[in-house]
């Protein structure tokens, strides 16, 4: 279902020789043409979706070939992984999603993915809620970067290859490892997540390999490893480059030849496994000082994934914090549904050294502390939400001339109370305008001059 004839072209040119195309400029042309002739695979572009004055109803639109052929393998087409959209449609009944342009490659991959001879539409879309929901706060981001990094999380998903994710503690590793096995074709396979650095060096080959009976003192009976429990599923080791020279070689071996021994074994076993590695070091660095294997991190780095750090997304702290209150609010119903604007707007001023983490531990305290229905500065730490003085953010730059200096001084101390006004008075032009002693239009001016618009100073609310 798309009006663009270029993408029509596209298809044709990808589809099997034996494949049969059916072409719908609409939805109700599709649903006819569905009617008429039962089709293995429905091809819907969001495109035709966002040309509707309103939002686009998923369900409406989707639900209807679900229902005449409950078989139908809906997938939907996007000119760009947009998380939250995708996420709304494969709840809705699409079974898979796929970025533009079309290409054989993907189009063999949904067909090895999704066969209407085993599948079933109610169960995959179950499955793909369920393992989609936990992520939706992380994945819908604002941030050019990160829509960056689910691209590649996109692309790489679907393929065996090594992944290393790398970025600072509490960007949020953990979570996207768990994402690219959801999004793979092992997803029903297990996935286990291993802290390295939180395992002594002594027991950390037995935890990932495994031992025999006997093989050292207190080895009772035999132990199966990670890499042995997690068969056809995904191993996540955390914190890399902390592993033993040892565990390297070890590691190095399931790379290369996918295969490994448990300690004290003479066994030959298949590591049949999609390794995920993350790290907050530079493991090249680490390399060119001795301390990691040089072969080891090239079979690592197949395909680098580099995380922003939180404080270069300050855009996305409101939908951070408003994910923490809607599950704060699922454990403790103590329905905290908004959060003051000058909570939000000094979030936007901290350095975040410990990144996603510390500022979902700082919501948690101040939900704990609060006792009103919305998360007041008082309930912060004093250091994250005391008043800015009117010479914060003003440089002293001796290259200007006094008089040019000056003017500086007054347009930076004039922006800091525009935006401490709006900051009062919740974002209301009228009420912010009269408290200043000016007019709307006025006040509508200086906000143009400095780049201020009134949304980011309204109670954040959480639906």
């Amino acid at each position: 279902m798309s009006k663009d004839p270029a993408l029509r072209r596209q298809m044709r040119s990808c589809l099997p020789i034996a494949g049969r195309l059916d072409l719908a400029q609409g939805n109700a042309a599709a649903l006819e043409l569905f009617r008429k002739r039962r089709h293995t695979h429905v091809f819907v572009d969001l495109r035709i979706l966002d040309e509707l004055d309103q939002p686009a109803d998923y369900a409406r639109i989707l639900s209807p070939f679900s229902e005449i052929d409950s078989q139908a393998v809906i997938v939907v087409l996007s000119p760009a992984l947009r998380n939250s959209e995708d996420l709304k449609a494969i709840g809705a009944g699409a079974n898979y999603f796929m970025t533009l342009p079309i290409t054989s490659e993907k189009i063999n991959q949904v067909a090895a993915r999704f066969s209407p001879a085993d599948h079933s539409t109610t169960a995959e879309v179950k499955r793909n809620i369920v393992a989609h929901a936990a992520f939706s706060p992380i994945i819908d981001t604002r941030n050019p970067i990160m829509k960056g990094v689910f691209e590649k999380i996109h692309s790489v998903a679907p393929t065996k290859s090594t992944v290393l994710l790398v970025g600072e503690t509490g960007t949020g590793k953990g979570v996207l490892a768990r994402l690219i096995h959801e999004m793979s074709n092992r997803r029903e396979a297990p996935f286990i997540s291993v802290h390295c650095g939180a395992i002594p060096d002594s027991l950390l080959e037995s935890e990932l390999f495994g031992h025999e009976k006997g093989a050292f003192t207190g080895a009772l009976r035999k132990k199966l490893g990670k890499f042995e429990l997690a068969r056809g599923g995904t191993v996540f080791l955390d914190e890399i480059g902390t592993i033993t020279p040892a565990a390297q070689i070890k590691l190095l071996q399931i790379l290369q030849d996918g295969t490994f021994e448990r300690i004290g074994g003479e066994e030959v076993l298949e590591a049949n496994v999609r390794i995920i590695a993350a790290t907050n070091a530079d493991l090249e660095k680490m390399c060119e000082e001795g301390q990691f294997r040089k072969d080891l991190f090239y079979r690592l780095d197949v395909f680098p994934i580099h995380i922003p750090p939180l404080r270069a997304r300050l855009e996305d702290i409101s939908l951070f914090v408003a994910s923490f209150l809607r599950k704060l609010n699922g454990l403790y119903a103590k329905n905290i549904l908004t959060v003051h604007p000058l909570v939000i707007e000094k979030f936007k001023h901290h350095s975040w050294p410990g990144n996603i983490r510390e500022l979902e531990n700082l919501v948690e305290r101040a939900y704990i502390l609060e006792t009103k229905s919305e998360l007041r500065p008082e309930s912060f730490p004093m250091e994250m939400v005391e008043p800015q003085t009117p010479t914060d953010g003003i440089s002293t730059d001796t290259s200007m001339t006094l008089s040019q200096f000056r003017r500086k001084g007054l347009e930076d101390i004039e922006k800091i109370y525009i935006r401490q006004l709006l900051t009062r008075h919740r974002g209301r032009i009228k009420d912010s305008a009269d408290s200043a002693g000016i007019t709307t239009r006025q006040l509508h001016k200086l906000m143009t001059k400095y780049g201020i618009h009134k949304e980011e100073f309204k109670a954040l609310h959480v639906s």
